[in-house]
């Protein structure tokens, strides 16, 4: 592996030629209507209303109401509703709001798990012109109301299970402001618990009864318009809004449905958040292929299996930490696969161990990498015919890399941070991955400096560090802030992990830095065995240190369950604290 130690540079030398109101800057238009050649100039060209309509996701339900009215749109428990149904309700939701003055560019913001109201509100909050705010539904109630103020939500739909969240919240809220969010209960739909509506302002089902069928939707004026803002998972810093807008999430709704290769029809299991990505912008996704959402409100591996055998489900995603949860259920949980089930995994690198266990059960498992600021997916390990020969240990190792973007992406380049210069394609030297194109988020909601940041030099920094193969297939080794820095050597975290998770006893593993006064950081692994399995710290270390370079092997090991987000990615923050309150070994 490549050892220079990387140094981030934060010089602000360009920034995008694009202004808030999506239009070119000055400059930009002078030298676009200078060109020879320019469309401008040529003679029976007409841009007008039959040629040109703003992209927007909205479309795919209208489409879909259409052309699959009678087909199965969502399966919740006992609930089952059509296309047409789901379209007839999404306009009487978007009624509902506008009546009660949600109109364009207001903030509607949710709590809530992957339930049938979840799935409505991506497309009733925009029609109404409103922007979606899909809160994290396992933040406490201090950030959440932290993030209402920052949002500026006007609506917050929340789930019954976490009103006392959402009240916990909204108290916090009005000691220091006297703006707070109408609170409208969703109720579950499913099952006979009593509610006490009486502490919230509206209740779902009632709030959208009230509403008007043949609402006349507020389409965006300019596929520039936001259409939700995501708040980051606050894995490495402070949650920041990351704004999508119309164009963007029509385009990765599509090339998403191109990564998962879904075909008419799909039966898609909701077990990554809608609250995360915008489920990876597939509630739309979903839409423009007719197909059906089965929700789940709870993920275990039981449910899964019962939802998969039950509903012939056809795809399916999760963070690695999923895969896991199925690889290692109780046999008492698991039903046999009659069929192949399509299982896109992403959110930190899979260790290829876990792959290989999820298709000996029967999952066809393909992998994708992206961030909250690319509308999620934004690459895949697009699989190759001649890959099917290898062995099964080779092709596992083959599907863990990110691979190439996807078509909705218009570059990606592992560039070495301080010269912006590409790194060779060979494998070891490790850069920068950085995004430009089409489905790169807007900015960060009301933070312009962080934006100019992220934008500079014209690129969108990930802060994920790669290298990259000869066939162009790049592969993540570890986050800029996690890279370990010993005596001089760059260890990969990532790299380190892998071997961990092929000990047969580690059920779950992660690896920071820990402070050392001579070396100046040594890896610390902290891990979860599986149960019924009992090691000691020397033995993890001896079998490290025999499948890698010695400098690379753990120094510390600490047994203990693995922080996570509620999207299943490791708190590494989190580790690194404890680390570091450890101190030098020596």
């Amino acid at each position: 592996m490549q050892r220079t130690h990387f140094v981030r540079h934060f010089r602000v030398t360009k920034i995008c030629s694009v202004h808030h109101s999506g239009k070119l800057s000055n400059s930009l238009k002078q030298d676009h209507d200078s060109d020879e050649g320019s469309w401008e100039s040529m003679e029976g060209l007409l841009q007008c209303s039959a040629n040109f309509i703003p992209l927007s996701p909205i479309s795919f339900l209208e489409r879909a109401a259409k052309v699959c009215k009678d087909g199965t749109s969502l399966v919740y428990g006992s609930l089952k509703y059509n296309w047409g149904q789901t379209h007839q309700r999404c306009l009487k939701l978007a009624s509902a709001l506008a009546h009660l003055g949600i109109s364009r560019g207001d903030v509607v913001a949710t709590l809530s798990p992957n339930v049938p109201a979840m799935y409505e509100l991506h497309f009733a909050v925009p029609m109404a012109g409103g922007i979606l705010c899909t809160l994290n539904s396992r933040l406490d109630a201090a950030m959440v109301s932290v993030l209402l103020e920052h949002s500026q939500a006007k609506m917050l739909f929340v789930d019954y299970k976490l009103l006392e969240l959402a009240r916990e919240a909204l108290d916090l809220l009005c000691k220091r402001t006297r703006k707070f969010p109408v609170l409208v209960l969703v109720t579950d739909c499913v099952g006979s618990s009593i509610i006490n509506t009486i502490s919230s302002d509206y209740e779902y089902e009632s709030l959208l009864e009230a509403g008007n069928d043949e609402y006349d939707i507020v389409r965006p004026k300019s596929e520039w318009d936001p259409i939700s803002i995501n708040y980051t998972s606050g894995t490495t810093s402070r949650p920041k809004g990351v704004v999508y807008s119309h164009r963007g999430a029509y385009l990765n709704s599509l090339a998403t449905v191109l990564l998962f290769r879904m075909d008419l029809f799909p039966v898609y299991l909701w077990t990554v958040p809608m609250f995360h990505c915008n489920g990876w912008c597939l509630p739309w996704g979903v839409a423009a292929q007719c197909g059906v959402n089965v929700c789940l409100r709870k993920v275990a591996p039981k449910d899964i299996f019962d939802n998969v055998s039950q509903h012939k489900v056809t795809h399916m995603g999760g963070a690695p930490t999923v895969l896991n949860m199925i690889v290692n259920s109780a046999s008492t949980d698991r039903k046999p696969l009659d069929h192949k089930v399509v299982v896109m995994t992403g959110g930190s690198p899979p260790p290829p161990q876990i792959l290989s266990k999820m298709e000996e059960i029967g999952f066809s498992i393909s992998h994708l990498y992206g961030l909250t600021e690319t509308y999620g997916p934004g690459t895949s390990c697009a699989w190759r015919p001649e890959w099917d020969s290898m062995p099964p240990k080779e092709r596992s190792q083959l599907k863990a890399r990110q691979g190439v973007p996807h078509v909705g992406l218009e570059e990606i380049a592992i560039k070495d941070p301080a010269t912006m210069e590409n790194v060779p394609a060979d494998g070891k030297t490790m850069g920068e991955i950085m995004f430009r194109g089409n489905t790169v988020m807007s900015g960060y909601f009301r933070d312009l400096k962080a934006t100019k940041e992220a934008f500079k030099d014209g690129w969108f920094h990930s802060g994920d560090l790669a290298v990259k193969h000869l066939d162009g297939y790049i592969e993540i080794k570890d986050r800029l802030k996690d890279i370990i820095v010993s005596g001089g050597e760059n260890i990969s975290s990532v790299e380190v992990e892998t071997v961990l998770y092929s000990h047969p006893a580690v059920l779950e593993a992660a690896v920071v830095a820990r402070p050392d006064n001579h070396w100046g950081q040594t890896p610390c692994a902290f891990l979860k065995l599986k149960e019924g399995f009992d090691v000691d710290a020397q033995e993890i270390i001896n079998f490290c240190r025999n499948h890698l370079p010695h400098f690379m092997a753990p120094k510390t090991v600490i047994f203990q369950d693995i922080p996570k987000t509620s999207t299943g990615k490791i708190q590494k923050y989190v580790l690194r604290e404890k680390a570091k309150a450890l101190g030098s070994i020596y």
